[in-house]
Parts: structure tokens; C-alpha cells; sequence
């Protein structure tokens, strides 16, 4: 949990600094395709710090993150025969037997498949990629990303521009709870990968 703890406060300190949109956009963009972290922590921190910039802040998050999600498909389309065990190796929830059922998901619910991942804790990367090397049709992707990713983000921006301060003293206040519930929820994006497709 104190790591975890540094992290947040790593993180909130970017609110403080005049690279706090950057980092929220480039964050969001690398989570899509490689990056571990994804960028909700960074969104919800400086929804916070300054609620009425909430949507613009889901907005960048959403772009950046579908951005991503083209590098993702592009990595998968164009890159994945060089670099694919690198990702085996490296990448968390990159495994071949998720990759052989991402292949299965595709093969019958391409555009749910995006979505799903986008808006869910199912992880996007692994879809954004996965959709590239399986050649899904480039604008359902496109299209199913930017819903899902913008229905995501715009949940967060709303709850925070509607409820604010009230937002952040619950995470102050519940935080271990919430990391705790937060990693089941990535945890559990895995599994669903893993076990029910």
C-alpha cells in the first residue's frame, strides 16, 4: 500500500506543475499500447484540482487514449511478428493463451470486443494490439474505441464536476480501500480474459 501511496502522491503532484494536461495526454496514450498505469489516476486527480476543466480534461484523456489505441493496431497490424515476445515477456496480461482467445472474441464480436475493453478494466492494450494483428475492420475499431474510451472518461469528469471536493475527501479518506477494490477490478479484467472467452 505505500508504494501504491507514493504513486498517487507522484501523481497528484503533476496537478501542481504547468505539465499536468501533458503528462494526462501522454499517460493516457501509452497506457493503450504498453504503459502499465492507466491515466484514471491522473484524470480523477485533476478533475479535482479544478472540477469546471473536467470534461476538457476527459476530453484529452479520451483522445489520447484512442491515439494510443491506433499505435496499439498498428504495432499489431504492421510490428508484431518483431516485437511480440517482448510483449509475452514484459507486458502485463500479454500471455498466448489470452492472445488466442482475444483472436476468438474478435473472430465473432469485433466491435464489442473494443468497446468492452475501452470502457471496462478488461485491458485495452491488449485489444488495441490484438486487433491490429487479427486485421479487425480499421473503423469499427476506431469507432468502438472512441465510444467506449470517451463513455469511461466522461464518468469520471461527471461524478468529479458534480461532486467535487466530496470526491476527493472520499478518496482521502478510503483510499487503501479503493486501491484495494481498484487492483481486484484489473485483476478480475484479466481473468475475465483468461476464463469466460
Amino acid at each position: 500500500m505505500k508504494i501504491v501511496r507514493r504513486l498517487y502522491d507522484w501523481v497528484l503532484h503533476w496537478v501542481t506543475t504547468p505539465y499536468g494536461t501533458l503528462a494526462l495526454f501522454c499517460l493516457a496514450f501509452a497506457e493503450s499500447s504498453f504503459f502499465p498505469i492507466p491515466p484514471d489516476v491522473l484524470l480523477i486527480a485533476l478533475c479535482i484540482a479544478t472540477p469546471r476543466l473536467s470534461f476538457r480534461y476527459a476530453l484529452l484523456t479520451a483522445i489520447g487514449s484512442v491515439l494510443g489505441g491506433i499505435l496499439g493496431y498498428g504495432i499489431g497490424h504492421g510490428l508484431w511478428e518483431a516485437v511480440s515476445e517482448h510483449f509475452f515477456r514484459y507486458v502485463p496480461g500479454f500471455t498466448e493463451a489470452v492472445f488466442a482467445k482475444v483472436q476468438t472474441l474478435f473472430a465473432t464480436y469485433d466491435f464489442w470486443t473494443v468497446f468492452t475493453a475501452g470502457f471496462t478494466p478488461i485491458p485495452y492494450k491488449v485489444i488495441t494490439i490484438g486487433a491490429g494483428v487479427f486485421e479487425i475492420n480499421f473503423l469499427v475499431f476506431i469507432f468502438a474505441s472512441i465510444i467506449g474510451r470517451s463513455l469511461r472518461f466522461f464518468l469520471v469528469a461527471a461524478l468529479i464536476y458534480r461532486y467535487g471536493a466530496a470526491v476527493r475527501d472520499f478518496i482521502e479518506k478510503y483510499f487503501n480501500l479503493l486501491t484495494l477494490v481498484f487492483m481486484l477490478l484489473l485483476i478480475g479484467g484479466f481473468l475475465i480474459i483468461k476464463y469466460l472467452f
